[in-house]
């Protein structure tokens, strides 16, 4: 219970230090948009991409097409339903049959209780479906998996695979026909929402690393990340590069015995990152990247 707390405590610390860094931190931008990926893929995308989009909106969702009906991956958040829902049947008359959660966090499961209750199930792995019940979240999902999983809708398939890093189960989902990829909080493409990992939930940079190995040998021309703009893979390989260096770069400090305000600076000037959310990371990342 304690962890689930902690957990729900640093989310919303980072929510809220980003809300101070807007002018007017009550206001979310522009409701969110659909960005057409693929003839059977779409994004339901935050503009402004701020902290308060994160409140309001939730993060990116995907929508695949099938003729058999449809699945959607990520929920955004609960004052979105009627949007989402309404973007979804825009394009498809078919029903909401899955509804994939990347992660366990409010900003892409708040939605989940309005798609169950049209009569979607929630999929979500077996760690962050753990996640879920310690913080009291529900409806909790139906499914939680171990591993990998795969799901196949009017013949569109989508490969899951569980990983560890933002949490400790983050789902990425494969689009293999479609050489699509979404990853979830395991990437971040808007600055102003800067990657980073949960520990409360069981994230770590470390495994976020060999995480990212292993998508980078995956075979995709695009990816979608939980927040900001779609990006191609090689942008993914740049956006990882720069969080590898920020790694390599708190361990050569903590060598250095360099303190946590000299670590943040040189991070921040270096990287421009370190600030907002990313600023409650480096305690942490100080005693893991040792």
């Amino acid at each position: 219970m304690r962890r689930s707390i902690l957990g729900r405590v640093f989310l919303l610390a980072i929510v809220a230090s980003a809300l101070r860094a807007q002018p007017n931190p009550a206001q979310p931008g522009p409701p969110p948009i659909l960005v057409k990926i693929r003839d059977d893929v779409y994004v339901v995308q935050n503009q402004a991409n701020t902290g308060a989009d994160l409140q309001f909106y939730g993060g990116n969702a995907t929508i695949l097409l099938s003729n058999d009906g449809v699945v959607l991956i990520d929920s955004k958040s609960e004052r979105e339903h009627d949007d989402l829902v309404a973007k979804v049947k825009s394009l498809s008359d078919k029903p909401l049959k899955y509804v994939i959660l990347t992660h366990n966090h409010g900003d892409h499961t708040g939605g989940a209780a309005g798609l169950k209750a049209m009569g979607a199930t929630l999929v979500i792995s077996a760690a962050d479906r753990d996640n879920m019940a310690r913080g009291n979240q529900t409806p909790v999902a139906d499914f939680g998996y171990v591993g990998e999983a795969q799901l196949t809708v009017g013949g569109k398939r989508a490969d899951l695979h569980q990983f560890r890093g933002h949490t400790r189960g983050d789902t990425v989902v494969y689009l293999p026909a479609q050489r699509v990829i979404v990853l979830g909080d395991l990437l971040t493409t808007a600055e102003t929402i800067p990657p980073i990992v949960n520990y409360a939930d069981g994230g770590s940079w470390s495994d976020w690393a060999l995480t990212m190995d292993q998508i980078a040998r995956m075979d995709f021309d695009t990816v979608i990340p939980g927040h900001g703009p779609v990006v191609t893979k090689s942008e993914f390989l740049q956006l990882r590069s720069k969080m590898l260096a920020i790694m390599e770069r708190v361990r050569g400090l903590n060598r250095e015995r360099k303190t946590q305000e000299e670590i943040q600076q040189t991070l921040v000037k270096e990287f421009n990152w370190g600030l907002g959310g990313a600023a409650g990371n480096i305690p942490g990342m100080i005693v893991e990247l040792r």
